[in-house]
């Protein structure tokens, strides 16, 4: 698959995973080759806890946007400060400052259960309709809250009986479940039990919230070096080096780990297929501390990762056995 294609399949991309599998990572690395191809993208984060700030080497996000690199821009969003946005566009800038200065913004925001969710939603859901970018990559919380975050808006529809809140509660349920707006996109590790919990969430996702599910994401694959511990000897020999017994068995034993390692993480994967039969994009382990550099590179992984999917992914997943 081209990568302009696979960045132009919906308008919002909601990066979703368990905490510590390099969810914001991930959300960095394809909002740089999503910007590779010419469009705009807008980075969304709803937790509060972003690591954009490490990535990039930029100061903490703000509710407006911060503009990271060319056609990369990226805001926080909160439920207070979307409140008062939607009550000054609506003439009730004097009502939202009171509410504010009396300290019971945060009462409103949460006097109906699902109600802060709603308030972030709506906001993204007014992103896209204005078109705010070509691509809005929304940074997600860790699986567990991802999947009450996306189910919020159809529990208000179905439990308020009418007026503006249910209203903009049908038109995010619109925007979740419509494939050419909006997919999740799942993040994992290739290990035990980011897998297991990845499946979890995703057909949670899919039954509970009827979103699509993109290609998933396997991050972190360790290098497949090719090693074969037992031609530490002849290679040294072959290339003049002389190294003594232990060296060879130093030698040896890293390239049983690092041959072990891969196969673990392959076990896994395929295992992930098997679950959940969506296509994978697979990015390598990066050892060092992620900083701009590393997300370029990684984004060349994505990209070449991207280009060996099939054209037509599948828009849902079929229940598999473990």
């Amino acid at each position: 698959m081209e990568l302009h294609r696979f960045c132009s399949t919906s308008r919002v991309m909601i990066v979703a995973g368990k905490g510590g599998v390099g969810k914001t990572t991930v959300t960095a690395i394809l909002a740089t080759a999503a910007a590779r191809t010419g469009a705009s993208v807008l980075i969304v984060e709803v937790e509060g806890k972003s690591g954009l700030e490490a990535c990039w080497g930029i100061a903490p996000l703000r509710y407006d946007e911060t503009e990271i690199r060319t056609s990369i821009s990226a805001r926080e969003l909160t439920p207070d400060e979307a409140l008062v946005e939607y009550l000054d566009e609506r003439g009730l800038g004097s009502v939202s400052r009171r509410l504010a200065r009396t300290g019971t913004l945060d009462v409103v925001a949460t006097a109906v259960p699902g109600m802060r969710d709603i308030l972030v939603l709506g906001k993204i859901k007014q992103l896209e309709q204005a078109r705010a970018a070509d691509l809005i990559l929304v940074d997600t919380p860790a699986a567990g809250h991802a999947v009450s975050f996306l189910r919020s808006p159809s529990g208000l529809a179905d439990s308020v009986r009418g007026g503006v809140l249910r209203s903009q509660a049908r038109e995010v349920v619109d925007l979740l479940t419509d494939p050419r707006r909006s997919q999740v996109i799942m993040v994992t590790r290739p290990e035990e039990t980011p897998v297991n919990e990845l499946v979890d969430t995703a057909f949670a996702l899919e039954d509970q919230v009827g979103v699509t599910l993109g290609p998933v994401i396997v991050n972190g694959m360790p290098p497949d070096l090719g090693l074969d511990q037992y031609s530490t000897r002849q290679d040294a020999q072959r290339g003049g080096v002389e190294i003594t017994e232990s060296e060879i068995e130093a030698m040896d034993a890293a390239a049983r780990f690092a041959s072990e390692r891969r196969s673990l993480a392959d076990e896994q994967a395929t295992r992930l297929a098997t679950r959940l039969p969506l296509p994978q994009v697979h990015l390598p382990l990066v050892s060092t501390e992620i900083g701009p550099n590393q997300i370029e590179q990684l984004a060349d992984a994505l990209t070449a990762s991207v280009a060996l999917l099939p054209e037509a992914p599948p828009r849902s997943a079929s229940r598999s056995t473990p």
